[in-house]
């Protein structure tokens, strides 16, 4: 229901439009390769934290709660990342909108990177603390570039029906880039094992500092099949008080979170597999990643599938069955008894949460309010970060109390499985579609 503050907010509504397969797959491709390099250059993406947690277990000695600890109060401007997307739907730097984010922020996080990878670690407690210093501010500095590339993906999706290939796309090359940062984030750390501090944070840094650097450079590029396709959804003043009102009165978006929350929560699924996997199997630092890079690669298929049923059949029905195939995710893992094993399970465990995960993003993008696309997706990364970390937190509580992983598999499975009745919260045109199809009145009716 429309309201004077959503009047003086929002641009005329226009009936969304589903562009030539040509014109989809060129500006899918291109904000595919967005996504693959953000993968790579996140400051709490696997080539750079992977290490890191590696250096705080085996060369600060650190307990499985003081890592879990250690990433939880990293994260915290992860937490919050909506605030990011609420300035990106609102401010247009230089009229450069995405593309200004990308760029701007994009040599800011480059060369925050680039700082402390000249700026000594220290020992001890001293180098836990430059570490958290230095996380903490360049994911400040990266959420404004992720907020910018995924308000342009949503919108885009929004504004062109095509909600269900964006998630496939987006989910599928974010495995992709996943996989190769864990598999070489697992073979960087077993490579400065024989360095000392400063010379392995100076490497994971300008690692970093390189990929940011370049994504700047890619942003400057504008190619216009993706551009000129995205429609203004604001007029040219600031209205945040009316649009937070608009924001939190926007019912479909509350459920979709809430099965996002339950999705993510996992409890047990971070560190205490990883000290499962390491101290009772014997996995090394880089089959751990390896792990990690199967689990990712399992998705891909899946996520590959979702992407051509999603214009075949309406999405409610891939939320169900893709749901029930997903629950038991994890419970494989009671039975693992050694490392090649397990890393069986981990593809296995993929190819069952690919449909599911992809739906999940669909809902979220269909959910939207009108011109805050941005702040929406943004919010369900910082429910993914927040919601996983206290998982994690919970995940080695019960490990420690428990000492075995089958307690954190029977979490997991048990939050999981509540995401089925959540379904029923969701309202029906929202899901009654098929990708290419608009919804009777619209997305926000």
């Amino acid at each position: 229901m429309s309201t004077i503050a959503d009047a003086a907010t929002l641009m005329p509504a226009a009936e969304p439009t589903d562009l030539p397969g040509r014109d989809r797959n060129r500006i899918l491709v291109y904000l595919g390769f967005l996504v693959f390099v953000l993968g790579f250059g996140a400051p709490f993406g696997g080539l750079i934290s992977l290490p890191v947690t590696f250096f705080l277990k085996n060369k600060l000695h650190l307990h499985a709660s003081e890592v879990a600890q250690f990433v939880f109060v990293a994260g915290a401007p992860l937490y919050v990342g909506f605030l990011w997307g609420f300035v990106r739907d609102l401010w247009n730097p230089f009229g450069l909108r995405d593309r200004g984010y990308m760029i701007i922020f994009g040599v800011l996080c480059a060369a925050i990177y680039a700082y402390f990878a000249f700026v000594p670690l220290g020992t001890g407690a001293s180098a836990t603390t430059t570490l958290m210093i230095a996380s903490i501010l360049m994911t400040m500095a990266f959420l404004f570039v992720q907020s910018g590339q995924t308000g342009l993906a949503a919108t885009v999706a929004r504004q062109h029906v095509m909600s269900g290939q964006m998630s496939s796309v987006m989910n599928g090359v974010l495995s992709v880039a996943t996989l190769i940062p864990f598999v070489a984030g697992g073979y960087l750390s077993d490579q400065l094992e024989g360095k000392n501090a400063d010379q392995a944070a100076k490497t994971l840094f300008l690692v970093g500092a390189g990929v940011m650097a370049f994504m700047a450079l890619f942003a400057l590029w504008r190619p216009r099949v993706v551009y000129d396709n995205v429609h203004p959804e604001h007029d040219k003043q600031f209205h945040p008080l009316q649009d937070a009102k608009r924001l939190f009165s926007h019912w479909p978006v509350y459920p979709a979170l809430g099965i996002w929350f339950l999705w993510n929560f996992a409890p047990g699924s971070a560190t205490p597999l990883q000290f499962y996997l390491q101290n009772t199997l014997h996995a090394t630092d880089s089959q751990w990643s390896w792990w990690q890079g199967l689990f990712a690669a399992g998705f891909i298929p899946t996520y590959a599938l979702f992407g051509f049923l999603c214009r075949k059949m309406p999405l409610r029905r891939l939320l169900f069955w893709g749901t029930i195939v997903a629950v038991p995710q994890m419970l494989p893992l009671i039975f693992v008894n050694s490392v090649p094993i397990s890393l069986v399970v981990a593809l296995a465990a993929g190819l069952m949460g690919g449909v599911a995960t992809a739906a999940y993003l669909d809902l979220l993008i269909r959910s939207c309010p009108k011109g805050l696309e941005g702040t929406i997706l943004m919010a369900s990364n910082a429910l993914y970060y927040l919601v996983s970390r206290l998982g994690d937190i919970l995940g080695t509580y019960l490990y420690d109390k428990f000492h075995g992983f089958l307690v954190c598999a029977v979490a997991i499975t048990v939050v999981y499985a509540l995401i089925v009745p959540a379904l029923w919260l969701v309202p029906k045109r929202l899901t009654a579609t098929a990708d290419g199809e608009a919804p009777e009145g619209g997305f926000d009716a």
